[in-house]
């Protein structure tokens, strides 16, 4: 039986189709390349490889997206056919629980299969993204922690596993330590848009704006290219303009390398959507920026399969004026409430009350945007993304406030804020003009 770069049993694989199987991992663990073709090259070779299938499926599954998520359910059928070791049957299942939207039994799965074999790179990998995409902060650092003595930098794929170590630390207040990690894995692999990504949040959390450029400007050609996170990584750029008021620069990277090329891909058209909504906050008229955008996600508008995104859906069409597509969102989102996913749960949580806010807001009925986004600034967690990410609701809450003119609450939120970032400029102008409708 052939084996993988760390030992472990490949069921169904050739000489060549190993090689390619190790490719396409190389390509997730580095966020880049083309890890699908390589699957596929390998499938053809051997149609009964379970963990070429397994992989593929992941690569599907977890991109939020509706229609991928049923390609990865045939995917799943596919695995179910071939015959694997208890560690494959296992990484089989898991696929299965995230097609069907069981995100959390899919964590759980694969956190069991780490914890007997803490080199299984693939489980480490696919976990660390179910763990972020369920906003588990907690198990986020710990999945990877715990495996991490296991592993040395002379291992295959070592820069991924300390890379997501420093996602991990950073979710959880532990900067020094995120960001020696991520220079580190950065260092071992430059190409690790996850890595180059996890200092950028230390430097986002930390109010560390000049810095964050100038790690994010060092040496873009290089962690740009090829990348699944290029788009994100460009957003984050654009965070530390944003937080220095440079509307202009901010819209240059929107312009470009965040919207220029109008990805379809869901999770591009979040940080599209992230980035314009905290202009609009700000008063910056995005022209018809938002209209193409909102072309973009009126055919998920139906979809209501992950709350995230559901809440970034509804930004571009407040921003485009599309009542009859919020509509259509908010429908299906009470739809997706009375399921038995996870999804289910998020949506109710977090995501209903969000999106309503966001149309709300739209509207000028601040009050009630104050009503339903102040209760969810302890549980926003649930409906995944990171802190960098989620910190837009509380931008929201406090700009209703303000535009409420609700003195008492603005005041408040502007002052925690001004607490938790005191190098933000802009928690400093929050609270300059939260003082103005103090009596």
């Amino acid at each position: 039986m052939q084996k993988d770069d760390l030992g472990l049993p490949l069921s169904g694989a050739s000489s060549r189709s190993r090689e390619l199987y190790a490719v396409a991992l190389g390509n997730l663990q580095r966020f880049g390349g083309d890890p699908v073709a390589r699957l596929n090259e390998a499938l053809e070779l051997d149609p009964h490889f379970t963990m070429a299938h397994v992989l593929k499926g992941y690569l599907f599954a977890l991109s939020t997206d509706a229609a991928a998520t049923r390609t990865a359910a045939k995917i799943h059928e596919a695995a179910q056919a071939t015959s694997g070791t208890e560690r494959e049957r296992v990484h089989v299942a898991a696929l299965g629980a995230l097609t069907r939207g069981g995100w959390h039994d899919a964590g759980a799965l694969l956190q069991e299969l780490t914890t007997t074999e803490p080199r299984d790179a693939l489980a480490l990998q696919a976990g660390h993204q179910i763990d972020f995409f369920t906003g588990n902060a907690a198990r986020l650092r710990d999945r990877i922690g715990l495996a991490m003595p296991h592993w040395h930098e002379r291992m295959p794929g070592y820069h991924a596993v300390l890379a997501a170590h420093a996602f991990g630390l950073e979710e959880n207040g532990d900067y020094a330590a995120a960001e020696k990690a991520g220079r580190r894995a950065v260092e071992l692999e430059p190409r690790n848009g996850w890595a180059q990504h996890a200092v950028a949040h230390v430097m986002e959390m930390q109010c560390r704006q000049r810095d964050g450029i100038a790690w994010m400007r060092a040496n873009p050609d290089v962690w740009s290219q090829e990348s699944f996170l290029q788009v994100h990584n460009w957003w984050h750029l654009a965070l530390f303009h944003f937080d220095l008021g440079e509307a202009d620069e901010v819209l240059a990277l929107y312009d470009g390398p965040i919207w220029g090329n109008q990805s379809k891909a869901v999770l591009n058209m979040v940080d599209a959507s992230a980035i314009l909504w905290r202009l609009h906050l700000g008063g910056i008229d995005a022209g018809q920026r938002w209209n193409t955008l909102a072309d973009a996600w009126e055919p998920a508008a139906g979809a209501a399969n992950y709350a995230f995104n559901d809440m970034h859906a509804m930004m571009a069409f407040v921003g485009a004026g599309r009542p009859a597509a919020a509509a259509r969102l908010l429908e299906a989102q009470q739809s997706t409430m009375r399921g038995t996913s996870d999804n289910a749960g998020f949506t109710r949580d977090v995501g209903h009350p969000a999106a309503k806010a966001i149309w709300l807001f739209g509207q000028g009925q601040y009050r009630e945007v104050v009503a339903l986004l102040k209760p969810l600034s302890k549980i926003a967690h649930r409906f995944g993304g990171s802190h960098a990410q989620r910190d837009v609701i509380d931008l929201t809450l406090i700009e209703a406030a303000l535009r409420a003119r609700d003195g008492e609450t603005a005041a408040m939120l502007a002052g925690a804020r001004k607490q938790s970032r005191p190098e933000s400029p802009l928690s400093h102008l929050f609270a300059d003009r939260a003082a103005v409708l103090l009596p």
